[in-house]
């Protein structure tokens, strides 16, 4: 919720530029390749899928992409996957970007730093690196990774990288297989390990239609009463929430669907040469093989910036922006269209408002706004959580939710990201 180092420069820039479309930020997914089989990931695929190997650009492509990024005045990089040292080359991709003088964040599960990768890091740090912990004992951790010895691996990745003072954050997805031990991570990581940690409960489904990792998600009452654990967070809501209800309705951004900062300043290109407004947004992608990353920033990205909204929903005036995660991308991976409203998301928000004493102004046909079908739960729920009576810090591990982990066939269901270019 605070604005990070990037977010509060990037700020500027856009202003110093008088609103113009800048690209300062780059999201690259090197590979959806990955050791791990997590539960809840929208783009993992197998170590020993030859198929997606061989469509991944190569490392002279990449040389190329990062060219052409240096030229656009493109500052901050993002390396992401799958698993980024899932491929053989990719410190020779990373050595590329640093020798061009860009600002590098990398995300891994750490379970494949060697010590040799962390000595090298080390001689080349990047500005931060973020490894997702998934549990704080080894049996949570592997129950959700479903692969055997994954958490001694990642410990040691982490233990390597921090030994090393390299810029290392940690972070959890909270799911039903590890919610009762946020907290014991955050504990470990913040008090033992000396590290920051920050978590985000908010799944998607799968970039490949499948809703397979809602299985897993937190139910609205109880991402929200994780969120308000912390009297830290709870001060951040409460500010976010007073100043979204203090003036009038905002506009709805000039009636375009893209409200965010993809497609401004930032976008995506996906292992396939695929780019596009962000990591989870796949509808509508332009092949930088068949063309250039300078073009598809300045004439496709800006048609799907720019396009207007050709619905009016209760998201439209909706006064919970701050409190809401809900975004085009999440409607198109839940609903297979990216004006829709999400549900969960709309829950969450109405959820959050009320924990916090705060009546949500009317915006449309809500279910969760006075007078609509779901509001008198959503209040219920919302004492029950302000209350303490539902207390993330006496969760605890249920066998009931166990049986999960040997299904077989994910939920029927397609986000609506069939639509490739």
């Amino acid at each position: 919720m605070e604005l990070t180092a990037y977010g509060s420069f990037s700020q500027t820039i856009h202003q110093r530029y008088g609103g113009r479309r800048v690209p300062l930020e780059a999201s690259l997914e090197v590979t959806r390749r990955c050791p791990l089989e997590c539960l809840h990931c929208y783009n993992n695929l197998s170590m020993a899928d030859q198929q997606a190997r061989a469509r991944e650009l190569s490392l002279e492509e990449y040389r190329h992409l990062l060219d052409e990024l240096a030229e656009m005045g493109v500052l901050w990089l993002l390396f992401s996957g799958g698993e980024i040292f899932a491929r053989k080359d990719f410190l020779d991709i990373y050595t590329s970007a640093k020798k061009k003088g860009f600002l590098i964040t990398l995300f891994t599960n750490g379970t494949m730093i060697t010590e040799k990768i962390a000595d090298y890091l080390k001689e080349w740090p990047p500005f931060a690196i973020e490894i997702t912990l998934y549990g704080h004992t080894r049996e949570t951790y592997e129950a959700l990774t479903a692969i055997p010895g994954s958490y001694d691996r990642c410990i040691r990745g982490i233990k390597l990288l921090r030994d090393r003072g390299l810029p290392l954050k940690l972070k959890t997805v909270p799911t039903t297989i590890n919610k009762h031990e946020v907290l014991d991570m955050k504990r470990f990581v913040q008090e033992e390990l000396g590290l920051e940690f920050k978590f985000d409960s908010l799944i998607s489904p799968r970039i490949d239609c499948s809703q397979s990792p809602l299985a897993v998600r937190l139910s609205p009452e109880e991402v929200v009463a994780l969120d308000l654990h912390a009297p830290e967070t709870v001060a951040e809501y409460r500010q976010l929430a007073a100043k979204d209800l203090s003036g009038p309705a905002p506009p709805p951004h000039e009636g375009t669907v893209y409200t965010c900062g993809g497609g401004v300043n930032a976008f995506a290109v996906d292992p396939y040469g695929h780019m596009s407004i962000c990591v989870l947004s796949h509808r509508e992608t332009y092949d930088i093989r068949s063309g250039s990353v300078k073009d598809g920033w300045e004439h496709f990205l800006q048609q799907v910036r720019t396009r207007k909204r050709q619905t009016k929903t209760k998201c439209t005036n909706c006064r919970l922006r701050s409190l809401c995660s809900t975004c085009p991308a999440s409607g198109e991976l839940e609903n297979g269209d990216p004006e829709s409203p999400v549900e969960f998301l709309c829950e969450v928000a109405h959820l959050r408002a009320l924990a916090l004493g705060h009546e949500v102004p009317e915006h449309g046909a809500c279910e969760y706004c006075a007078g609509g079908v779901h509001h008198e739960a959503a209040r219920e729920s919302a004492k029950r959580i302000a209350s303490k009576e539902i207390d993330a810090s006496q969760w605890s591990n249920s066998p009931a939710l166990l049986p999960i982990l040997s299904t077989s066939s994910p939920a029927a269901g397609c986000g609506g990201c069939g639509s490739y270019r």
